[in-house]
């Protein structure tokens, strides 16, 4: 999930991408008012009314019902208010973005919009908006969204029990993970069955698996007593992947070993089951990880280079490495807004729960040089490329780590919801737009 970054006051439509550029300061234009002030910052009322058709565009590609234009423009003002506070905040307690930095995504937007540097800056003079200006906002962005990083993380607290939890309960998936081989003998009860006919197909169920326990051959008892197309074979069901099989079979054989038999009768709609384990393969353990080294080329979305506008970037990145047009490590260390981007995007190697989930699922998905299509994490979008794979040996402190960086994502969502509200309850903010 992305969340916002900084916002804008001056509205500058670059060819693909329509974006804003505040300045620091502000100067409002003939016309326009100030909506709110927040902190040492404004927001104009020319923003208002450009974040309110945003989210109408938004919600009409969507398919949502039009909301009305009084509650769209409060939540407009909402949404602006909430983006000060936080760029303001990270004005006085986020770490510096170097020039060189600053330099590297300038140049991304001009290239995602098609112009030149001079062009770019000819662009923003005709909308009347300072170079200057214009990368102060980046810089503000950027440094948003690392003050959120640390910020949030910090705020996110995993406990012993959680941990033990979460490895119980990654333990109980892998034992009903792999393939299974199933045998069953199957007394059916049939539809609109009274109380009396039930009951006697139980006890004959019953009896079934009291022969077994006893110690007779399953697959003669289920050639005699099963009533399934599979009674022939003994019961089996034959190998198949555990999410190929009924959640009730799965989870009546928890835990059994191959050879086991279920110590109890399980009931289903078809009716009265006897289960065994026939074989179990290709159960995932925690005591080996599969590792992955990666690298990827991120751009970074904000008010000025949209999602779409990125992803149809990094396509055309995608497009040229597959051409032979363009080597994915140098489109990264050119185009790359993190820091990975001087080691050509390489991330190293990296266990399970070392990403984000939408990253790591998108990375897990491809094949070895495979390359991904445009991926959307809350760090931005980006392009992926797996190199190598390995299956390493886990120690339980490495265990133990993997489970807290899982624990951290399932929290951060709610973490970051309740920064913001506090940083706004602690924010000045006065607004002078009557919306009601």
């Amino acid at each position: 999930m992305m969340h916002r970054l900084a916002p804008s006051l001056l509205a500058v439509t670059l060819a693909l991408a329509a974006f804003q550029a505040p300045a620091q300061t502000p100067t409002l234009q003939p016309g326009d008012y100030i909506a709110a002030v927040v902190n040492q910052d404004v927001v104009a009322a020319s923003e208002v009314v450009q974040r309110t058709e945003r989210l109408r565009q938004e919600a009409r590609q969507r398919g949502e019902v039009m909301p009305e234009t009084t509650g769209l423009r409060k939540q407009a003002l909402e949404a602006l208010i909430e983006d000060r506070v936080l760029v303001t905040y990270a004005r006085e307690n986020g770490q510096r973005v170097d020039e060189a930095e600053l330099d590297r995504v300038v140049a991304n937007v001009a290239a995602q919009n098609k112009l030149t540097m001079e062009q770019l800056r000819e662009r923003l003079k005709q909308d009347g908006t300072d170079y200057k200006s214009f990368r102060e906002n980046l810089r503000d962005q950027m440094m948003t969204e690392r003050v959120r990083e640390r910020e949030v993380q910090g705020r996110i607290k995993i406990t012993d029990a959680e941990i033990d939890a979460y490895l119980d309960k990654k333990r109980a998936d892998l034992a009903n993970g792999g393939q299974l081989n199933l045998a069953q003998v199957l007394v059916p009860v049939p539809e609109r069955s009274t109380e009396a006919q039930i009951a006697e197909r139980k006890a004959r169920a019953e009896a079934a698996l009291a022969r077994i326990k006893a110690g007779e051959d399953f697959a003669r008892v289920a050639r005699e007593i099963s009533e399934d197309s599979n009674k022939e074979r003994g019961g089996e069901i034959g190998l198949r992947p555990a999410d190929r099989l009924p959640d009730v079979f799965v989870t009546a054989v928890q835990g059994l070993k191959t050879g086991e038999v279920a110590s109890t009768l399980l009931r289903s709609g078809a009716g009265f089951h006897i289960l065994k384990v026939v074989e179990r393969q290709g159960a995932a353990s925690l005591t080996q990880s599969v590792q992955t080294r990666a690298r990827h080329i991120l751009l970074r979305p904000s008010a000025q280079l949209t999602a779409e506008v990125a992803a149809r970037r990094l396509s055309e990145f995608k497009r040229q490495i597959e051409g032979g047009q363009a080597k994915f490590e140098q489109l990264a260390k050119d185009n790359s807004e993190d820091g990975s981007a001087p080691e050509g995007g390489d991330l190293g190697w990296m266990g399970a729960g070392g990403f984000v989930p939408e990253f790591e699922e998108a990375m897990n998905a491809l094949p070895l040089n495979g390359i991904s299509g445009p991926v959307v994490s809350r760090f931005g979008v980006h392009l992926i490329q797996v190199l190598e794979r390995r299956t390493v040996d886990v120690e339980m402190k490495q265990l133990r780590d993997q489970a807290r960086g899982a624990l951290r994502e399932q929290k951060y969502d709610e973490a970051y919801q309740d920064w913001v509200k506090e940083l706004r309850a602690k924010a000045f903010v006065e607004v002078r737009e009557w919306l009601d």
